[in-house]
């Protein structure tokens, strides 16, 4: 049982708001009180985090990738991106857990609760298929309950190097060849979620460059079953090499060829002309932003406000893992619109004009909705106690008025304000340290000293 000074509901906070949990760390009861019951908690409660898309292996390359030698360095994307293969070529089943685990460790510190873990790094070293097809998948799992975080495992197909062409040498950890391929990863994948009790399952393509047109089709109607996630329009060059080989725009194909609706998760989605932004916010998709990584990388800027326009569905990830702070990824987004807008109303909504609140709603509910969770409730009696706490004493919030402190939380708050996070109803971080947190990190850091790549 817990009482906080406040919890957030979708009417407002709630003060003095009593948490009563079952054996399984549901709530059973949650009423305001005015004599505290339990353990009392001097903070406000918001719904755990949800981060809609992560790459875990790339934590092991964080900061590694902005050191240039020579007066002329053509770095882009593409020359980022092979230096991300090699470190995708370099990881053993269990680096691939300890990176995992620290990265999810962190991730918790920070306030995510949940993480979509969008995964192709499939086979050995030599690109040959593991006795279980899902190895490198169920030690992501692994890692997430070595640390408590829950996790959607999204097994990805990957089968081409681009529009057309085999795949390289340095993708051959990805590579199913065919469809029935896939289908056999995800089969493996089902069973490797069963072992931990807050795993779920999605489906996905990487990309339109990656999967050629009939299996990538095919792969979409498995969307009637699970959410299903796939990269899109995040570069020029992609933009231009569809453009050469379908005569259409990434999306715009998407849109043409595959039944896009709630259940779809377009990633990045950096480059959109008109007609795409209002198809995929009237099909009801939800589009992933990863504000750290697109500035990281020099992809671009989202048209979020014309996307809104249409009331278009939104979440957040970390996905590179330069930045693993929510908080952090929201302001990236919001002040990146601001730029080049000239306006202050990136989050605004129609007599909605609480910013900090819209962004943490649509956020979560988008984010859950992405990863098989339900989504209808930051808190409600039977739902699993999932949430992120901030100091109450913070001078900030301390002096914020209830109608001003979602956005005094988003817009001034950072993780040294968090008194920890929650899941099904157990500390797992608090007062800035995960509970395992010294035998997470002795494992990463000599996995990183074996695999030589800092």
């Amino acid at each position: 049982m817990y009482t906080f000074k406040g919890l957030l509901t979708e009417n407002g906070w709630m003060e003095n708001a009593f948490v009563k949990l079952d054996d399984a760390g549901n709530i059973s009861e949650l009423k305001t009180v005015e004599t505290p019951e339990g353990e009392y908690v001097d903070g406000y409660v918001l719904p755990g985090f949800q981060n809609a898309h992560s790459h875990a292996f790339q934590y092991a390359m964080c900061g590694l990738a902005e050191y240039f030698e020579g007066s002329e360095v053509p770095d882009d994307f593409w020359s980022w991106r092979d230096a991300m293969y090699r470190i995708a070529l370099s990881l053993s089943p269990e680096q691939m857990e300890d990176v995992a685990a620290m990265l999810y460790a962190e991730m918790l510190r920070n306030g995510y609760t949940s993480v979509a873990e969008f995964h192709y790094v499939h086979h050995d070293k030599d690109g040959k298929a593991y006795q279980n097809l899902s190895e490198m998948g169920e030690r992501l799992v692994a890692a997430a309950e070595r640390v408590g975080i829950r996790i959607t495992l999204i097994p990805m197909f990957y089968q081409k190097g681009n529009f057309g062409t085999e795949p390289y040498d340095l993708q051959r950890r990805f590579i199913s060849k065919n469809i029935e391929d896939y289908y056999q990863l995800l089969e493996a994948s089902k069973q490797s979620i069963k072992f931990y009790d807050k795993a779920n399952l999605a489906v996905g393509s990487h990309s339109l460059r990656a999967v050629q047109k009939e299996d990538l089709i095919e792969s979409s109607l498995l969307a009637k079953d699970y959410p299903f996630h796939i990269h899109i329009a995040e570069q020029l060059k992609e933009i231009k090499d569809s453009v050469d080989f379908y005569g259409k725009r990434p999306a715009e194909w998407l849109l043409e060829n595959c039944d896009v609706n709630e259940n779809f998760n377009l990633i990045h989605c950096t480059h959109l002309e008109d007609n795409e932004v209002e198809g995929i916010a009237k099909s009801g998709a939800n589009i992933v932003l990863c504000p750290s990584t697109e500035g990281n990388l020099g992809d671009g800027r989202f048209r979020f406000k014309d996307y809104q326009k249409f009331g278009g569905n939104w979440s957040i990830g970390t996905d590179s893992q330069i930045c693993v702070n929510p908080l952090e990824d929201l302001r990236l987004l919001d002040y990146g619109q601001r730029i080049y807008t000239h306006r202050r109303d990136t989050f605004f909504q129609p007599n909605q004009g609480d910013s900090g609140f819209n962004a943490l709603k649509t956020a979560w509910k988008s984010g859950r909705k992405s990863m098989a969770f339900e989504n209808e409730n930051f808190f409600k009696v039977g739902q699993s106690f999932d949430a992120v706490v901030i100091d109450a004493k913070a001078p900030l919030i301390a002096t914020s008025s209830l109608k001003n402190l979602c956005n005094t939380i988003v817009y001034s708050s950072d993780s040294s304000h968090l008194l920890g996070t929650i899941v099904t109803g157990k500390w797992v971080v608090r007062n800035g340290k995960h509970e395992n947190y010294e035998d997470v990190r002795q494992g990463f850091v000599k996995s990183i000293n074996e695999i030589k790549i800092r």
